[in-house]
């Protein structure tokens, strides 16, 4: 019995995943605003669904780091969901807090920039399937505005 039940899962695994899933990237990461307590960064992600019926991201997870530390970290709750065969552009908002800006002072003073590595985890519910995690990765820079671009 527990032979049919191996031959049945691995029937089962083998054509699930020769089905289409959705893909993911991360188009960008920009500056958005200073706040009161805070520099509020903005990644976006480009999601795209096969499927014709539109799929609940159920939450979000990221890790944005910079001169090999954790900056900020955090957890989307229900984001929204995914259009049906088109392509979701999806916004993570990363809330980096001052003091935190002050001790990369050296990588931000050299050149006015972060380099950061954004780290995310999409986590959506796929019918029949259950959760999937879409893991991604992104290294680049993000200029930091200067007082003249601020107050323009």
């Amino acid at each position: 019995m527990s032979q049919l039940l191996d031959k049945a899962k691995n029937y089962v695994s083998e054509k699930i995943s020769d089905v289409a899933k959705p893909e993911a990237s991360v188009s960008n990461v920009d500056f958005k605003r200073v706040s009161g307590n805070n520099v509020e960064f903005l990644a976006m992600v480009s999601v795209r669904n096969p499927y014709s019926t539109p799929i609940p991201i159920c939450e979000i997870k990221y890790s944005f780091k910079s001169a090999d530390r954790e900056i900020a970290s955090g957890t989307i709750p229900d984001p929204g969901s995914l259009k049906a065969k088109d392509t979701t552009m999806v916004d993570v908002p990363v809330k980096v807090p001052y003091s935190i800006l002050m001790s990369l002072a050296k990588d931000i003073g050299a050149d006015w920039d972060i380099d950061y590595q954004l780290d995310l985890g999409l986590i959506i519910d796929i019918p029949v399937m259950g959760n999937i995690t879409i893991p991604l990765s992104q290294k680049g820079e993000v200029k930091l505005p200067t007082l003249s671009t601020m107050f323009a």
